[in-house]
This record gives C-alpha cells, sequence and structure tokens, in this order.
C-alpha cells in the first residue's frame, strides 16, 4: 500500500518596513510622524534604508536620496540607521520563528522562510497558526510581520510580495491549484527572479504576464536563455523542490569588503590606502574563520553615474593564502593593471575559493610561519580592543577610513 506524500506548509515572512518599524518602537514620541532610515549625507551615503509607512504615503520610496525624500516631505524625521540594533531584533525574531519549527531559513535580515509541515496540525488552521506567529511577533518586538502561505519557497515569496503585503490581516496563502488564476495575470515584472533585464528580453519575445511565460514551451525557454530558462519556467509554474534549511546560508562561498569612499579618489597613491585597508580586513576575518582563499578579487566604480567606469577582475594565486600582504600584492597589481585612472567613487576586496587553513601546503623559501603568528597576535589585539587599537601607518592619512569603518557594520553606522 503506498502513501500519499504529506504537501509541503511554507511560510515567507517578511518585516513591514524593518529598519523604521524598530526606530518607531524605539522613538515611541515619533509615533504618527513620517520617518525614514538614512545614511550619512555627509560621506555621501544618503539614501533612504527604510521608510515607514506614514513617510510612504508622501511617495518616499526606498533608495531614493534623501534630498528627495525631504523634498516630497519636509517634516520627515531622520534617523540615521543602528545596524546592530536591526541585527538584534532580527535574531529575536528568528528565535521566535524557532520555536514553532526547527526548519527557518532567513532570506534576508527581514525576512525567512519557515516550513511548518510537521507542526501545524497543533492549530486548527494554517491562518490560525500564522496569525499567532504574527502576534507573538508584534507583542515581543512591535514589529509587525507579513506571511506569504504555499507548498513551496517560490510561491510563499511570491504570496507574501504581491497579496500579503496589500492585505488589511497581512496574511495570505496561495494553493499551488490556485496559481493560474491568482498569479498568471500577473506582469511578467512581477514575477521573483525576472528583473529590469529579463523583463525586456521576456517581452521582446511577447511574455507579458507571467501564465504567458508559464505557457511557453519549455525547450523555447532553454534555447533563449539556458538552464535560466527552465528556472523561469519552473519558478512561473510554481515548481520549487529546495528545501527549507537552517544550513542553506552557512557555508562560506567568499569573503569581501566594500565602501564607498568620503570624497573621489584621484590618485594611485590615494587609492592604495583603503585598498590595503580592505585587503586586512578581508584576511582578518579568513584567519577568524580558518579559511584561505585561492582567488582574489577586486572591484571599483568611478564618480560619474552617467558614464559609469570601472572594473572588476580577480586572479587565481599560485597557493591558497589569508596573509594580508600576500593578498594586497595581487590585488595591487589587479589596480593597476585595470583601473583607466578616473576619479574613484567606491572599491572593494574579495577572497573566495576557500580551502580549510589546516591543509595548506608548507613553503620552505619564505617565512610564512612567521608572518601567520604576527597576523594572529595583531587579530587578538583586534579582537579585544578593535580595529583602531592596531593600524599601518598608511591609514593616519588623509586617504586612510579605519576609524570611520570602525563605527559600522555592513556599511553602515551601528
Amino acid at each position: 500500500m503506498t502513501h500519499k506524500k504529506q504537501e509541503r506548509i511554507i511560510m515567507l515572512a517578511d518585516c513591514q518596513s524593518f529598519y523604521a518599524t524598530v526606530e518607531k518602537v524605539a522613538h515611541p514620541e515619533l509615533e504618527g510622524r513620517p520617518l525614514v532610515v538614512a545614511g550619512d549625507p555627509e560621506r555621501r551615503s544618503g539614501i533612504i534604508l527604510a521608510a515607514c509607512p506614514i513617510a510612504k504615503q508622501y511617495g518616499i520610496k526606498t533608495a531614493e536620496t534623501l534630498g528627495d525624500a525631504i523634498a516630497k516631505c519636509p517634516n520627515v524625521a531622520i534617523i540615521r540607521p543602528r545596524m546592530e540594533e536591526y541585527i538584534k531584533v532580527s535574531l529575536q525574531i528568528t528565535a521566535i520563528y524557532q520555536s514553532y519549527t526547527d526548519l527557518v531559513e532567513p532570506y534576508s535580515i527581514d525576512e525567512q522562510h519557515l516550513d511548518v509541515t510537521g507542526s501545524v496540525q497543533n492549530y486548527h488552521t494554517i491562518e490560525q497558526m500564522a496569525y499567532t506567529i504574527q502576534r507573538q511577533v508584534m507583542r515581543e518586538t512591535g514589529v509587525r510581520i507579513r506571511i506569504g502561505i504555499s507548498s513551496n519557497k517560490v510561491l510563499s515569496k511570491m504570496a507574501c510580495d504581491h497579496f500579503a503585503k496589500q492585505n488589511a490581516s497581512g496574511l495570505f496563502r496561495l494553493p499551488i491549484s490556485h496559481i493560474e488564476e491568482v498569479l498568471w495575470s500577473l506582469p511578467i515584472g512581477n514575477m521573483f527572479m525576472v528583473g529590469r533585464k529579463m523583463k525586456h528580453h521576456l517581452e521582446v519575445m511577447g511574455i507579458h504576464t507571467i501564465g504567458e511565460l508559464a505557457r511557453t514551451p519549455l525547450a523555447t525557454l532553454r534555447r533563449r536563455f539556458g538552464v535560466n530558462g527552465e528556472v523561469l519556467w519552473r519558478i512561473a509554474n510554481g515548481v520549487d523542490d529546495s528545501p527549507v534549511s537552517p544550513m542553506t546560508h552557512i557555508a562560506q562561498k567568499g569573503i569581501g569588503h566594500h565602501m564607498t569612499l568620503p570624497v573621489d579618489y584621484e590618485t594611485l597613491e590615494a587609492i592604495k590606502v583603503p585598498l590595503l585597508e580592505l585587503t586586512e580586513l578581508v584576511c582578518q576575518r579568513a584567519r577568524m574563520k580558518g579559511y584561505m582563499g585561492s582567488v582574489v578579487s577586486v572591484g571599483c566604480h568611478g564618480a560619474d553615474f552617467d558614464y559609469p567606469t570601472g572594473f572588476h577582475r580577480q586572479k587565481k594565486l599560485d597557493d591558497p593564502t589569508y596573509l594580508t600582504d600576500d593578498v594586497y600584492h595581487v590585488a595591487l597589481e589587479l589596480l593597476e593593471k585595470h583601473w583607466d585612472g578616473l576619479p574613484i567613487r567606491s572599491i572593494g576586496v574579495t577572497l573566495n575559493q576557500f580551502v580549510s587553513d589546516e591543509q595548506y601546503q608548507m613553503t620552505l623559501f619564505d617565512n610564512r610561519e612567521e608572518r601567520l603568528a604576527l597576523a594572529r597576535t595583531t587579530d587578538s589585539i583586534k579582537a579585544r580592543y578593535g580595529n583602531t587599537a592596531i593600524m599601518r601607518a598608511s591609514s593616519l592619512t588623509e586617504a586612510g577610513q579605519v576609524h570611520d569603518r570602525a563605527r559600522k557594520i555592513g556599511g553602515h553606522y551601528k
């Protein structure tokens, strides 16, 4: 006797205006006022990171400039981001989700997937369980969450983005049997994984809705887009077998740091300073995790948005390493070879293709062990007293950014 496989029940829980909501909770005196979370305009990061629902009513949008937001709403309250606090609240919300199921997978700082297939029987309905989770998060954090519900991650994501976020309840269930009547009429640009360029390519093919994509022969899409064509076809048809796994984002694929510079850097000598600082941060993190990298990548963007310049190049190392000087030597080589000499607005360094530092090949003709010992000593000092406790002399020059970066997480102030 065969048993029919139980259909999965997957939720995508999204925090509404997450950064702005956390700040509204922290500043009750701003209740009823429009509020935005924005970077520091003096350092060219005056971009709206989050806007509360009241601010959005004035037309303020995420990613627009602070100046544009103020023009739309002169009395808007402006709060500088506090990334440590947002991470803390996000982890608190994760812990709440984990009290309902052990299958919780972060999608971003404010979105997480939950597989509640094994625990939903404790509730009268799936919607009752979602509402219970919603109420607990609101009660304990003040954050309102919207929940999309379906049988896989792709459909729960689209259920949340296009329906739960529009509902007064903040909940929406999208059974796979209903996608033709509910989802297929939406414009193709609304589909998960379809960006502006892909939207254009599909429209050129005469595909304007999700349903038209779903009905397009798979062979046609594979000929046009390769394996990505099949991915798009599967999404349009609601096919997604990927599990909700707490371990999905654990494996380290690369370690990188990027910074937007406070002014345009125009000379090689000036650019070398943040390049070295970023390399040191990357290698410091790699040593902490016990990963040696085999590929170094460097990228930069020019200062003129109307005529974008810059490059992104990588080079494979002869031997895996996480020693700053070794990585910097290659990063500088890439910069000198590919920089066009025009002013630079931002720059980044990445180390990837890792091996464990327990597996690296000993070399006979350099002082690697001594340099490793020195690096680990400086790491321990920085871990205890902060990254500004010990630094290179170049970081004390006008081009240095160590002091400012020490006050930030993920490019935003703590």
